[in-house]
């Protein structure tokens, strides 16, 4: 057994095996160490090898689920071996074989995967600065692919698509890949073109690649053939429900980097959980299918207008004499038609996922009437997608019992009356105590033996047994079975045959059982297709009425799109803000045009600028998914990046202090944005001596009004900036209002034309508590610096700085000397240039 065990871990080196055995799937050597360990379950020992005892450790094998939970969660992978042989017919150890590897990127099963979210498996390809990216949502069948170019672009798709697992060539050495949890180094030759292709086209049934759009993409397509090839390998299935490949065009969409995805807080907050973000106010879907599509559409805005508006009409119209609730009614008893589907390709559906599945197309009648009133197209285009399917309805109806156990190999799953046979077999088992109970009652008549009585062992099965003092009395039909010491017990041609139908009953009806629920998963699956654009259709409308809903529920307008490039919004609001607020939240205006193309934000700190940065950021990105926004009006151009240059925080593990990280990010914005961006700025130059910060600051801004020209917040305590809008017309200065009262700064949270005159930093300083001895000094030091001059010696004095890479401008008074020819100079002229040097130095 141990030598079987052996050969089967020597294919799986990198997974955990789980070794079944009777009812429990064991570990064994190193795979039992670190199973112990991760599980917190007992490590024991079987047998010897070298004369040591062999490390054991086991679960049971109905209980499996729970533990893969965890080991997924840990980004472990577990190959699953089963014993395929007959015990009965075996000699040696019963074979096995895997017949399933559970990884984190490749799950299907409802307890591993959580509800809301996408769990996807990536694959990286690079040739120098090119990435080819192919990503599979095995639970949906979603596959798509993309190129992109630079470090700037892979790190916002990384932070964009959060990939569970990450396969990539074993000769990259990227660390935005390999230094990510549930990266596996695959051999180059897994990523070579060819076989992609082939793979590819085996799996979608075509010729080429071309009727997808990605036949260029040979990064992209190397990547993907290499993911396709990873999934069959764990999951040792056919796929019939990845049935296409979709390309990604960056260019349909606003780009959006990782920093901004994370200053936004889409959905991950800057502590890492999901509280307080974008998703969590925006999400009330009543479907997880339609959590994950609002989730991608989020991450994923789109510049197309033509979509936006066709699904803004959808919102508008089921806002309209709230539409949206008898939609949302109807969407109540749809389950997760996506991964049950999914479930149901695999052959890996359970009995219950057949009863969601039966309910969710039962209810797909009422959804649609409740959409008939609905005059939208995409709602009427979503309505026909969304097809009835009354034969599969009667299938399932007929096929599944209304509450049937969790598991097929119980039995007990297909509905009375479905199979004439199955019927039969249970009848059989069930009514084997009446039966005997009949016969035993008809032998008593014929033969005239009271004593007589019909019995059941395990060992002897069905008999006939009879007292010694009557068995005399047996009838010739009766043949002996067993003799006791004071009974007979006989058997007859009836109850042996009685015996084989009852012994066999219970077995065969559960092959049967298990070979009418394969039936009913085929007929399923020879709908696969229909099925599954059913689903998608079900998870848009379920997106759609939750947009109209949050419009209705948190006072949202409808965004106007202009082709003159403007982003002005009337009382915008932050919404997830607003949503933690005790007090009113206070709404402002913004103005951005071809005339007004960067306000520079000034006031105190806790005034609210990065909020009211951020939140017309929000109100942008919201207005690409096609919702409502939060502002009475907002009319805007279509962008195609957002960049967020917000607080402050380094990266340690790439060796980048603060002020490195400030930079990188000022970089990348001042080389990509460009006059159809939204840029904001949030304190640039704040890391580094007031000098170098005001001057990068000073340069940086002037180079996104004029040069850039992107739409532009600048948020920055150096008050010298608000003298800019002097020098360049694009310019303009706001500020957030506060108020002093009673020695306490009062925030206005308000925005005014012009620069702040007050910073009230040493009353925020109070504020968080500062010791009242310090804030003194402070004070003390403030009017020193206010007046500029030395409380020592009473003279001005004014701050000078070393250059680190930069040495002085040479002195005029050097360049004359540099350029004198002093073998040319008479004692005369030689003293008239020394008495003219001296006084250029005064």
């Amino acid at each position: 057994m141990i030598q079987q065990f052996l050969r089967i871990k020597a294919q799986h080196p990198r997974e955990l095996l789980f070794y079944r055995m009777g009812d429990f799937y064991e570990l064994f050597f190193d795979d039992a160490r670190r199973a112990s360990e991760l599980l917190d379950i007992t490590l024991t020992a079987r047998g010897k090898a070298d004369g040591e005892p062999i490390p054991m450790a086991g679960i049971p094998y109905h209980a499996a689920e729970g533990y893969l939970a965890r080991l997924v969660r840990a980004g472990i992978s577990v190959a699953i071996c089963e014993q395929i042989g007959d015990p009965a017919t075996s000699k040696g150890p019963v074979e096995r074989k895997v017949v399933r590897i559970v990884t984190p990127g490749t799950l299907s099963d409802e307890a591993l995967l959580e509800e809301r979210a996408d769990n996807l498996l990536l694959a990286v390809s690079q040739h120098r600065e090119l990435f080819g990216l192919a990503w599979l949502d095995l639970a949906s069948g979603r596959f798509r692919v993309l190129e992109v170019k630079g470090d700037e672009a892979l790190g916002g798709e990384l932070q964009r698509l959060n990939p569970a697992e990450t396969l990539y060539q074993e000769n990259i050495s990227h660390p935005a890949i390999t230094g990510r949890r549930g990266a596996r180094a695959q051999p180059a030759w897994e990523f070579e073109l060819e076989s992609a292709h082939r793979c590819l086209n085996q799996q979608f049934q075509t010729h080429d690649l071309q009727g997808f759009g990605c036949d260029q993409l040979t990064l992209a397509i190397a990547a993907a053939g290499c993911l396709l090839q990873y999934v069959k390998d764990t999951q040792r299935s056919n796929l019939p429900h990845i049935r296409s490949l979709g390309h990604e065009n960056r260019n349909d969409s606003v780009i959006l980097d990782a920093a901004t995805r994370r200053n936004l807080e889409i959905d991950r907050n800057l502590a890492g959980g999901d509280d307080n973000t974008l998703f969590a106010v925006m999400d009330q879907s009543v479907t997880a299918m339609g959590s994950r599509l609002l989730r991608r559409w989020l991450h994923r805005p789109l510049t197309h207008i033509p979509t936006l508006e066709a699904r803004q009409g959808a919102i508008r119209t089921l806002c309209d004499e709230d539409h949206y609730q008898p939609v949302r009614l109807a969407l109540k008893p749809i389950g997760d038609m996506e991964r049950i589907l999914s479930r149901v390709a695999l052959r890996s559906a359970r009995p219950r996922d057949l009863t969601r599945l039966r309910s969710s197309i039962e209810a797909l009648p009422a959804l649609r009437s409740a959409l008939a009133t609905c005059s939208s197209p995409r709602l009427e285009a979503l309505s026909g997608q969304a097809a009835e399917y009354p034969q599969l309805c009667t299938l399932l109806q007929a096929a599944i019992r209304d509450n049937p156990p969790v598991v097929i190999r119980e039995g007990g799953v297909i509905a009375p009356g479905f199979d004439a046979e199955l019927d039969e077999l249970r009848k059989i088992s069930s009514n084997a105590g009446d039966y005997l109970l009949e016969i035993e009652q008809r032998e008593r008549e014929a033969t005239g033996i009271s004593s007589l009585k019909v019995g059941y062992n395990r060992v002897h099965g069905y008999y006939i047994e009879i007292s010694r003092s009557q068995s005399e009395r047996a009838p010739d039909s009766y043949q002996r079975r067993q003799t006791l010491k004071n009974a007979e017990r006989f058997i007859t041609p009836e109850l042996k045959t009685f015996e084989d139908r009852a012994l066999s009953s219970k077995s065969r009806a559960l092959a049967r059982e298990k070979a009418l629920y394969e039936e009913v998963l085929e007929q399923l699956n020879e709908q696969l297709a229909l099925l599954q654009d059913s689903a998608t259709a079900v998870a848009e409308i379920d997106v759609l009425a939750n947009l109209a809903e949050r419009a209705d529920s948190l006072r949202l307008c409808q965004p106007e799109f202009t082709r003159v490039q403007q982003l002005e919004v009337s009382e915008g609001r932050h919404l997830v803000v607003e949503q933690v607020l005790d007090e009113p939240f206070i709404a402002n205006d913004t103005v951005l045009n071809n005339q007004r193309r960067m306000l520079l934000i000034t006031g105190p700190n806790m005034g609210g600028k990065s909020t009211y940065m951020r939140q017309n950021a929000v109100i942008t990105l919201l207005a690409h998914v096609g919702s409502f926004v939060p502002a009475t009006a907002v009319r805007l151009s279509p962008v195609d990046r957002i960049f967020t240059r917000i607080g402050s925080s380094d990266d340690l593990a790439s060796g980048r202090s603060t002020f490195m990280v400030e930079m990188t990010e000022t970089a990348n914005i001042l080389h990509n944005a460009t006059e159809h961006s939204l840029v904001l700025m949030d304190e640039v130059g704040r890391g580094t001596s007031t000098f170098d910060g005001l001057s990068l600051a000073w340069a940086a801004a002037i180079a996104l009004a004029q040069q850039v020209r992107a739409f532009t917040l600048f948020a920055t305590h150096y008050f010298e900036l608000t003298a800019l809008p002097e020098l360049c017309p694009t310019m303009a200065n706001v500020h957030l209002d506060a108020t002093e009262h009673q020695d306490h700064v009062v925030f206005l949270h308000n925005i005014q034309d012009g620069p702040a005159n007050r910073s009230f930093g040493l009353q925020v300083a109070k504020l968080a508590g500062i010791p009242e001895p310090v804030l003194r000094a402070a004070r003390d030091k403030l009017r020193e610096l206010e007046s500029n001059r030395d409380t020592a010696t009473g003279a001005v004095t004014a701050p000078t700085q070393a250059e680190l890479f930069n040495s002085p401008q040479p002195h005029p008074v050097i360049d004359q000397l540099e350029a004198l020819d002093l073998d040319e100079l008479s004692p005369r002229e030689a003293l008239d240039l020394l008495y003219q040097m001296r006084s250029k130095l005064h």
